[in-house]
């Protein structure tokens, strides 16, 4: 899905949501634990539910490969039927990939390749091995990279945040020093040097809704990339200064909820609990819109 189609999408369906498919058997409801192709059946029961109000879905890669073998399959059947509805969506490998460029470019091929069982629009993907881990998934046309930029975990404060340096004369004591000019946090860093990497194409930034007011300086430095913002909903993060701080004349968010649309009841009416929580969301972002 190339960037056009993407903001005709959100255009067309009035809404920039995106749906986490992070689906734990633990959490599904009663009738479908012991079914076979119970995930599956999940995510499709889901899938009908929230297609009409949201514009992207985004399995956890993590929730399938805890299930082995099997949990791959239900991933496949999942993005087959994605992908025969007929209805254009976004899909997300949420893998958070990042290797050195010969592991990458497997890491690509695996979700994002036409060809391959996933074909997946977009991969995330950790920046913190540098170019040669980040470009191999940049080859196919129309797929994205959605670099982690800045996440909504308390972890994000443990590297993150920290002040990086721009010249390497400094020593180790100078730099306790240094304030000022050439100082500043390291995921800001990592987005004006990502910049080389892709462009607004065929790269987008992870950016916690957790961290909705530092999303003016992240638009300070990509203006009109499109972001993925998750954290809203279950984990108190607010859409209206999502909505305040990272919205573009073209939208430039897909923000994200998992639990708390596709756990919205654990009862035999999931898949409706589901799609009028997702409709509640696509109702306040159309009036953004």
């Amino acid at each position: 899905m190339t960037r056009q189609e993407l903001i005709s999408l959100i255009r067309e369906r009035r809404s920039f949501l995106c749906v986490g498919l992070d689906t734990d058997p633990a959490k599904m409801p009663a009738h479908l634990r012991d079914r076979q192709d119970g995930v599956f059946l999940f995510n499709r029961a889901i899938i009908d539910a929230t297609i009409d109000h949201c514009v992207a879905y985004k399995p956890n890669l993590a929730f399938y490969e805890a299930l082995g073998i099997e949990g791959l399959r239900q991933l496949k059947l999942t993005m087959d039927y994605i992908h025969g509805l007929g209805k254009p969506v976004f899909t997300i490998a949420d893998a958070k990939r990042g290797d050195i460029g010969n592991t990458s470019e497997r890491y690509a091929r695996a979700f994002l390749d036409p060809q391959g069982d996933f074909n997946f629009d977009a991969i995330t993907v950790a920046p913190y091995m540098g170019a040669d881990s980040v470009q191999p998934f940049t080859v196919y046309d129309g797929k994205w990279v959605i670099l982690l930029a800045l996440t909504s975990n308390k972890g994000a404060f443990d590297f993150q945040l920290l002040p990086t340096y721009s010249s390497p004369k400094l020593g180790e004591g100078d730099r306790r020093e240094a304030v000022g000019e050439g100082c500043v946090p390291l995921y800001q860093r990592v987005l004006e040097t990502s910049k080389q990497w892709g462009n607004e194409e065929n790269m987008m930034y992870v950016v916690g809704a957790t961290k909705a007011e530092m999303l003016t300086d992240v638009r300070r430095i990509v203006p009109g990339s499109f972001l993925l913002v998750p954290g809203v909903g279950a984990q108190g993060g607010s859409l209206e200064e999502v909505c305040r701080y990272g919205l573009t004349k073209d939208c430039g968010l897909l923000v994200n909820s998992s639990r708390g649309i596709i756990y919205a009841s654990n009862g035999e009416d999931f898949a409706e609990a589901a799609g009028r929580e997702a409709q509640k969301l696509q109702q306040q972002m159309a009036a953004v819109l």
